[in-house]
This record gives structure tokens, sequence and C-alpha cells, in this order.
């Protein structure tokens, strides 16, 4: 019988928590039912709407500390939103706040994966690509596990009918399981040394 303790924290905007989902689930949920392990995860989403990469990196710590434990596998799930641009941070700083907490993170032996910020309605789509791509530049350098969501779904039409479905800003069941399946499908099992599913 395995003792692994399992502690993954999952930090980010209102879409980590599922915002606008019926089901409640989000795709922190879905991914979580989807992951086959023999031992019970401990999967929390904090999350803080709107948040820039600058509150995340200044409150990640603290929060994911009360619920990682010395000996524990602790892990650290870092989604991230558009809420910088619309916030006029600049690509540098967005860059830097990034680098910040993988670079803190893995001082404390933390395990890191993270997740790109999806299209979002009223956000220059451009502007938001280039995030991206430096949220993904700062990933790989650094030999993290980094999950594109903005250019699979930027003109997805499941996903945009279904963001404009709801309230017009956040996705729906069909949204949350497009980032699950991209979750799923782009090292999520290998990132916890887990079986892929049948």
């Amino acid at each position: 019988m395995s003792e692994r303790d399992v502690r993954i924290c999952v930090v980010g905007d209102e879409l980590s928590a599922g915002m606008g989902d019926a089901r409640g689930l989000g795709w922190v949920g879905r991914v979580v039912a989807r992951t086959g392990s023999e031992d019970p995860l401990f999967v929390t989403s904090l999350a803080v709407p709107d948040e820039t990469s600058t509150a995340l990196s200044g409150r990640w710590e603290s929060e994911c500390q009360r619920r990682f434990a010395p000996g524990s596998d602790n892990r650290l799930v870092v989604a991230l939103g558009s809420a910088d641009l619309t916030a006029g941070l600049s690509l540098a700083r967005s860059r830097l706040n990034l680098a910040n907490i993988l670079d803190s993170a893995r001082s404390q032996q933390v395990e890191i994966f993270v997740v790109g910020p999806p299209p979002r309605p009223g956000v220059d789509a451009d502007a938001l690509g280039a995030l991206s791509d430096a949220y993904a530049d700062v990933s790989t350098r650094r030999q993290v596990r980094y999950v594109e969501t903005f250019a699979p779904l930027r003109t997805h039409d499941q996903w945009l009918a279904d963001v404009a479905a709801g309230d017009g800003v956040h996705p729906g069941q069909a949204g949350y399981g497009l980032l699950a399946w991209l979750v799923l499908h782009n090292g999520w099992h290998d990132w916890l040394g887990l079986p892929h599913p049948a």
C-alpha cells in the first residue's frame, strides 16, 4: 500500500475556480476526476478574480505553505489569466513575476505546472498571444511544463460559442471541458508520475 501524500495547490484567477460552470467543476475538477491515482490527492483551488501576475506572485507562497507539509509531495499549478493586460503591466513585468514564482517554488522543492491564459472576450487577442508566448518562454527556460491554451482555443468554435452562451466572459461546461482536455493531454499524468488512463 502506497503512502504518497500529494498536495496540489492551484493558484490563479476565477477560471481556476470554475466560475460560470453550472456543474461547479471548472477545468480543475474535471482534471482531478480523470486523474487515476491509487492515493487520494489533496487538490485545492486558491483563486482570486481578475488577479494580475504581480498579485499572484505576492500571495501564492503564504497561501500554499498553509496547505503543504514537510515530507509531502508538494505541487503548485500556476493558472495564468489575462488581467496583466487590462492592468497595463508590461511583458517584462509579467515575465519577471512568473519567473519569481517558479524560482521561489523550485527553491522549496515544490514541483510546478503552468497553465497559460485562454482567449478572453474584450481582451486584445494579439496582446494575449504575446503574453502567452512570454509565459511559455519563461517556463521552458526553467524546464517547467507549460500548457498553451490560447492558440488552440483562439478560433475554436466550441470555445467561442460556449463563452458567448454564458455571461459573455466566462466559459461554461463545454469550455471548461476543453481546458481540462488540454491540461490532461499536455503532460499532466507525467508530471504527477502517474500512468496515462486507458
